[in-house]
């Protein structure tokens, strides 16, 4: 009976015993998968506090600096392009004269003239309130796209001749674009104050801005917050021509 007895419970705990085995065994080998993992992603360094992982506004600003030497590259090799072309291209001069104009239109040749350069930046960092104003948000302290937008749009009806935002000549197809508080335009990266400037007749870009709805919007802003504004009159300007890429992009339905 005492051999009867026995016979089951020894297996029972051998049994029992073996799960316990696997799972340790199986934690162990979890934590050197771990860590070999670990090693090999930092190749020796903290992956908390290493300095070589860049932050995304680096990184942006990285491509930013890049994407303007590239475009200082391209309009050099297209200056080149054009003097070449124009050694010997078999065109006549009623045909020139066509071209240039053109190009005028365009944007792609510099631009000379009296001009107007509006300045909008964020409100001072401590910015209150005016009398009679509620305090403000914080979208109520930075510029917007929109208010760019409607500077431009503003000039663009006062005629404007041509457009310059920052240090870039703007064309028919440039898009003006912020990202929190940071202007992209045409692949350069941009922090306040913003400045446009526009040649043209200054006593009709400066009316085409007074009665503008959204700038005048803009100006409530001005007055209760403290964002900034600034029109100055250039007696001589000479804008860029655009020397960025004027192929165009668009999406193309899936067959």
């Amino acid at each position: 009976m005492s051999n009867s007895a026995d016979s089951p419970q020894g297996p029972v705990r051998r049994f029992a015993r073996r799960p316990v085995r696997l799972l340790t065994a199986a934690v162990f080998a979890l934590a050197g998968l771990i860590f070999v993992t670990s090693f090999n992603t930092a190749k020796g360094t903290d992956l908390r506090t290493d300095d070589s992982l860049l932050k995304l506004s680096d990184l942006i600003k990285q491509r930013s600096d890049k994407n303007g030497e590239l475009e200082e590259s391209t309009s050099a090799v297209r200056s080149d392009v054009d003097a070449l072309a124009q050694r010997d291209d078999g065109s006549t001069q009623a045909e020139d004269a066509k071209l240039k104009a053109l190009q005028r239109s365009a944007g792609t040749d510099p631009l000379k003239g009296s001009a107007l350069t509006v300045t909008l930046n964020d409100a001072p960092p401590d910015a209150r309130a005016a009398p009679g104003y509620p305090e403000p948000q914080a979208n109520d302290l930075v510029i917007h796209q929109q208010d760019l937008q409607a500077v431009v749009n503003a000039l663009w009806q006062g005629g404007a001749k041509g457009i310059r935002v920052m240090d870039q000549r703007l064309i028919s197809t440039s898009a003006v674009r912020c990202v929190g508080n940071t202007l992209i335009l045409q692949g350069r990266v941009y922090s306040p104050p913003y400045k446009v400037t526009a040649v043209g007749d200054q006593e009709k870009l400066k009316k085409a801005l007074a009665e503008s709805p959204a700038i005048q919007n803009y100006q409530l802003y001005v007055e209760a917050y403290g964002l900034g504004w600034q029109v100055d009159e250039n007696e001589t300007v000479t804008l860029p021509g655009y020397s960025g890429t004027v192929d165009l992009h668009y999406a193309k339905p899936v067959v």
